[in-house]
């Protein structure tokens, strides 16, 4: 799943729910579930996710929702990821990218 989210350093809970195509009241529920999701809350409890938070999120999406896995399930698959994997998240996003951009290319020819 590629997440279209410009590059910053917070981004709002709105933003993030938006990108995934979820209600914001699940991100909230995942951030109680999941230890791995702690956005910086200000003033008035306004959350607000690091680009870490967004992918840590996004890999819980992938667990729950594409693999079919239970909260329990998701969370021991936490625990066994690796460097590697974070990697192998980068360059799906990455070719995903590509992909699209090669869509489009395709589509204006």
């Amino acid at each position: 799943m590629h997440v279209n989210l410009p590059k910053k350093r917070y981004y709002k809970i709105g933003e993030v729910a938006k990108a995934l195509s979820v209600n914001a009241s699940l991100l909230r529920f995942w951030e109680k579930e999941f230890k791995e999701i702690q956005p910086r809350k200000k003033e008035g409890k306004a959350r607000k996710y690091t680009s870490d938070d967004v992918i840590t999120i996004q890999k819980i999406y992938h667990l729950l929702k594409e693999k079919g896995l239970t909260i329990e399930g998701a969370k021991k698959q936490l625990k066994l990821k690796n460097l590697n994997e974070d990697n192998n998240l980068e360059l799906i996003q990455k070719l995903e990218k590509l992909k699209s951009d090669l869509v489009k290319l395709r589509e204006n020819l």
